[in-house]
């Protein structure tokens, strides 16, 4: 395979990921901390930047769910884990749905599990009132990038509800993980008091979970996706054409982690995200497939329905629109 020769770690580049990211992830907490006794306005102003460095952590952690980091398997796991205290994301149960994320993106047959949840328009159609009201409650941008990822981070992942496959493994990984949580916020409300954890913190997370929700979501979701029933799913197909190229501008491509270089990523996803750059350079005739600008990707919200007739995402209103025409 053509990719193979990107797919093999480098330990110390992935230690000095971890170090940019970290010490000013710390640093900037502390600069909150400090803002406090200024004005409540500079802290949330320095939470954005600081919201940004804990979305970077968020993809060292998935790299290391992806074994992409380091060369050894047990430095990726207990580094996945420790980042995972600090995203609220209990990471051996996260890396099993992830890994399931991968294996059925893009097959119809095959939803539900670690995606947005799209209905195809038939589907829709086929639903009672309060169905069809369920799922325009579901998809819009209120919900799936304010109070979804808030719920998703702040209370779907202290509980592994609805997993029951996995046996013990979501029930130890979650609430390890909480309890790594709550050891955490007890040193830090020592350090700063109650108030102060929870004013700086809390919106830490909310921004951080929002733009999270969004970057999973305009990967996947955009007019010329991909999506096939099981008989016609195609591993290669579904990379390229089922994830979005997010061609971010800097610094915004630091933040994220290249995490943009999304059909690359789901084509290989063992390359570490710190190469998935150099691999658009080599290869430029990929920059072109799937490609979004940020313009481009804020259009991507109101596509809602699975048409597959046109193979396309369209929106509540093509829908209508078609409707009325027939």
């Amino acid at each position: 395979m053509l990719l193979a020769q990107y797919r093999i770690p480098d330990n110390r580049r992935a230690i000095v990921e971890i170090i940019v990211t970290a010490l000013p992830f710390a640093a900037a907490w502390a600069f909150m901390w400090l803002l406090l006794q200024v004005s409540y306005w500079l802290v949330l102003a320095a939470a954005v930047p600081t919201a940004g460095l804990l979305v970077r952590m968020f993809m060292i952690q998935h790299d290391c769910g992806h074994g992409s980091l380091f060369s050894n398997r047990m430095a990726n796991d207990w580094t996945g884990r420790i980042i995972g205290i600090l995203t609220f994301t209990p990471y051996d149960h996260w890396r099993r749905s992830h890994a399931l994320h991968h294996a059925s993106t893009g097959n119809l047959d095959r939803r539900g599990i670690g995606d947005i949840d799209t209905l195809t328009v038939a589907e829709y159609l086929q639903r009672g009132r309060w169905g069809r009201l369920a799922y325009r409650l579901y998809r819009h941008p209120l919900v799936m990038f304010g109070l979804g990822p808030a719920y998703l981070f702040l209370l779907q992942n202290r509980l592994p509800a609805g997993d029951y496959q996995g046996g013990r493994m979501p029930w130890f990984s979650t609430l390890s993980t909480n309890l790594g949580i709550a050891a955490v916020a007890a040193v830090m409300i020592l350090l700063v008091g109650f108030k102060a954890f929870v004013l700086i913190q809390l919106p830490l997370i909310l921004m951080a979970a929002s733009a999270g929700v969004w970057l999973f979501y305009v990967q996947h979701q955009f007019e010329r996706t991909y999506w096939e029933h099981q008989g016609t799913w195609n591993h290669d197909a579904a990379a390229l054409e089922g994830s979005s190229f997010y061609d971010l501008p800097q610094p915004l491509r630091w933040f994220t982690g290249n995490i943009g270089v999304h059909h690359l990523h789901h084509l290989s996803s063992r390359i570490p995200f710190f190469r998935l750059p150099k691999v658009l350079k080599t290869y430029p005739e990929l920059e072109g497939v799937g490609r979004l600008t940020l313009t481009e990707s804020l259009r991507c919200v109101r596509l809602t329905l699975w048409d597959e007739a046109e193979k396309r995402l369209i929106s509540f209103r093509q829908m209508r629109q078609r409707m009325s025409a027939v």
